[in-house]
């Protein structure tokens, strides 16, 4: 409309755009979660229209895997750099302990989880290969083992669904019954 500023002034239009986009759907899902996401209100947070929306990021679904997609990046982030100056046992435990706290502050990935069934739980996270492959690397476990990046990923959900009274009872769960599986 003439008078008013491009909502994609100063950089690449496909790429603020998306960026944009995602924001305006991170924001929505955090606050509505996931069942509450529409492309019209992407689409009138982000300032644009249903067709731009449609054009860079795709549809509903597609928006929601790349809203995740970013969740997900961001809580290995968070990780990464809990465990950086970390090793062995220590490095195992702060993974599995870190993961939880930053999951547990990401309304995304709250929303997801609160939102999901046990069966897209499973094909999203405690079955997939990539997640289990991060989540090995991440403890400095030093396997190739799928098998026991799923099972991090398992300990991990099953302290958000069950979680213990307090994380000193967390943390000691985790130092007693799974970094010894991993000592070695």
């Amino acid at each position: 409309m003439p008078g008013q500023p491009d909502w994609l002034a100063g950089g690449d239009r496909q790429a603020l755009a998306i960026e944009r986009i995602h924001a305006a759907a991170a924001d929505l899902i955090g606050r509505n979660g996931m069942g509450g996401l529409t492309i019209d209100q992407v689409a009138a947070q982000a300032g644009c229209s249903r067709a731009t929306v449609y054009r860079y990021v795709g549809g509903k679904s597609a928006l929601r895997a790349a809203v995740l997609a970013g969740a997900t990046a961001r809580v290995a982030q968070l990780i990464q750099r809990s465990v950086a100056p970390l090793s062995g046992p220590e490095r195992v435990a702060q993974a599995i302990l870190a993961a939880l706290t930053a999951v547990r502050a990401d309304p995304v990935a709250v929303a997801f989880l609160n939102a999901s069934t046990p069966q897209e739980i499973d094909a999203f996270l405690a079955g997939n290969p990539d997640l289990a492959a991060t989540a090995l690397a991440l403890t400095g476990i030093a396997t190739a083992d799928p098998a026991a990046g799923q099972w991090i990923v398992r300990v991990v959900l099953s302290l958000l669904f069950w979680p213990a009274p307090d994380p000193a009872t967390e943390r000691a769960l985790v130092e007693r019954f799974v970094v010894p599986n991993f000592a070695a």
